[in-house]
């Protein structure tokens, strides 16, 4: 690797971090951490680790979202972002879309019934 492309890589490992500084200061304001795991500026590809109290956030999906739909728009270099928690398989948005919560005692299956009341 020549010096320049060691210096194009590092120019833009700080503009990644720049950019979750900027866009993202919640992370840290709320305890968590964002840290890049992997970097490839010839592909276009960057890994993002989102730590601390982003593990088990129930916010963390919609975080990892906006992070991959802003970061591709706003640095031109960047084409494929990877991000999730740590916390088993990156989620996918598509697979929650449109369910709803259910309760005990809904849908008739009595699985889901809950504890009794002691009353």
């Amino acid at each position: 690797m020549s010096t320049d492309s060691a210096s194009a890589d590092s120019e833009l490992q700080d503009r990644v971090v720049n950019f979750l500084r900027r866009n993202f200061p919640q992370i840290q304001m709320h305890g968590g951490n964002a840290a890049i795991q992997r970097l490839d500026a010839e592909t276009g590809e960057v890994e993002i680790q989102l730590g601390g109290a982003c593990s088990g956030c129930g916010i963390s999906p919609m975080t990892i979202q906006a992070i991959k739909s802003r970061m591709v728009k706003e640095i031109p270099e960047i084409n494929e972002v990877h991000a999730n928690t740590g916390q088993g398989a990156e989620p996918d948005m598509g697979e929650t879309e449109g369910m709803s919560p259910s309760f005990p005692g809904e849908g008739g299956d009595d699985s889901d019934e809950g504890p009794q009341a002691p009353f």
